[in-house]
């Protein structure tokens, strides 16, 4: 079960995206309960790199209201990161006082070793000691495995010297093997405006969207093809697989959209990130998911689409035809168009060659 819901206030609608979904199934007020965002670096969530905290605000006051009072927020940012710098730069010191919730530095935490398959892997024992470790990820690229979600944001549970060894082993397989140690309760993923290219933000795409579900491998296969992959393209989705993390998204996956009438239209003017591709899109009223796959697959194809004229995309589309291009399901009069509300990158990029 995957819950998919467009926001328009932050905080409201991860607690709503929780409250729909199946989340209770598992969880018990009675729990510990470990929150573990992104903050690899000390930056805005605006940037595109880290979580937003008004999202772990909507999931405290789920928690809040369903009787969990065991609640922390733990990380370890990325290397020669501070993670305390981190908790203030991204708004968590605010969110820790205003909720009387400890952050925990994974950086400063003991670990224990374990073993999967031929890895020997060791993890803060505050990650693995909590009773429920709900994932809260940023959807984005990563210059290395393409795409970063939620098995990836596991490695924030580990200490720096093990972050280097992953690196040294290929950091695919490991990733997936560290899923089969570390037992995530529940994901909830910040897919407002992750990055174009890097880990590191700086190239933000608006699609605001809350993406939550049980499973990782399940939610990182579906994540994948929203910004232009294939799973398999993803190594460690393929590894994750192997191992039995879960299995790929499918047509029996039962897919819930909440705020679909809400979806937000894009302001383009606060979205840089565009600007090198506007010249080849035709836009009007788009809403910002729809905008969002055509930017990560215009990405894709390196600005190089195979098509004629501009490609025709948002709601003043709606009722028109004529020859052209289209994305989404408002283009649907013209005499081409990739359909759907909004329409998977992965689509587009078949589209455009």
């Amino acid at each position: 079960m995957i819950v998919v819901s467009y926001v328009d206030n932050i905080a409201k609608n991860t607690y709503d995206t929780l409250a729909a979904s199946d989340i209770s199934s598992f969880l018990s007020a009675d729990m510990a309960v470990a929150i573990k965002p992104n903050l690899v670096v000390s930056c805005p969530a605006s940037d595109g790199a880290t979580t937003h905290p008004e999202v772990v605000k909507g999931i405290i006051l789920f928690l809040d209201d369903f009787g969990v009072k065991n609640i922390k927020i733990i990380e370890s940012s990325w290397l020669g990161e501070s993670t305390k710098r981190a908790f203030k730069y991204c708004g968590y010191e605010e969110l820790s006082s205003t909720f009387d919730i400890p952050l925990i530095d994974l950086k400063k935490d003991s670990s224990t070793a374990y073993r999967y398959d031929k890895y020997k892997i060791s993890v803060c024992n505050e990650a693995m000691n909590a009773d429920f470790l709900i994932n809260v990820p940023v959807l984005k690229a990563h210059s290395q495995t393409r795409m970063t979600c939620c098995m990836k944001n596991l490695k924030g549970c580990i200490p720096d010297a093990d972050k280097r060894k992953f690196h040294l082993l290929g950091i695919h397989k490991p990733v997936a093997a560290l899923n089969m140690l570390v037992k995530t309760g529940y994901c909830v993923i910040d897919s407002i405006c992750g990055d174009l290219s890097s880990e590191q933000g700086g190239n933000p795409v608006a699609s605001n969207r809350i993406i939550a579900g049980r499973n990782p491998l399940l939610l990182d296969s579906y994540c994948a093809e929203l910004i232009g992959y294939q799973p398999d393209e993803i190594k460690y989705l393929t590894y994750g697989r192997e191992y039995g993390v879960g299995e790929y998204i499918s047509k029996d996956t039962k897919i819930i959209v909440r705020n679909s009438e809400k979806k937000p239209t894009l302001d383009i003017t606060r979205n840089r990130t565009n600007e090198k591709y506007q010249r080849l899109i035709d836009e009007d009223a788009a809403c910002s998911a729809c905008y969002s796959s055509l930017i990560y697959a215009l990405h894709r194809v390196k600005g190089k689409p195979r098509i004629d004229g501009k490609i025709l995309i948002g709601q003043g589309y709606k009722g028109k035809s004529g020859a052209g291009f289209g994305v989404g399901n408002c283009t649907k009069g013209f005499s081409k168009c990739v359909p759907g509300c909004p329409p998977k990158a992965t689509d587009i990029i078949s589209a455009l060659k």
